[in-house]
């Protein structure tokens, strides 16, 4: 992938006003994000889909929304 996927907010105090902190990039950690709020420093890195999301043989458990 060579675009950069954004935040929408900060995972730390949930405000918008984010932009690409440029600096100690370490090669496939994913990139960092400066808040401009809270003053942290963060990544987000997508790590892969769970099997169990697409059925299957799931021994009888099915994901649900926490509401069950």
């Amino acid at each position: 992938m060579s675009e950069r996927a954004a935040p929408h907010y900060c995972p730390y105090c949930g405000d918008e006003d984010l932009m690409p902190h440029e600096g100690d990039g370490e090669s496939g950690s994913g990139y960092a994000w400066a808040c401009l709020s809270c003053a942290r420093v963060f990544r987000v890195k997508f790590i892969g889909l769970r099997s169990a999301a697409f059925g299957g043989s799931d021994g009888g458990r099915r994901p649900t929304d926490g509401n069950a």
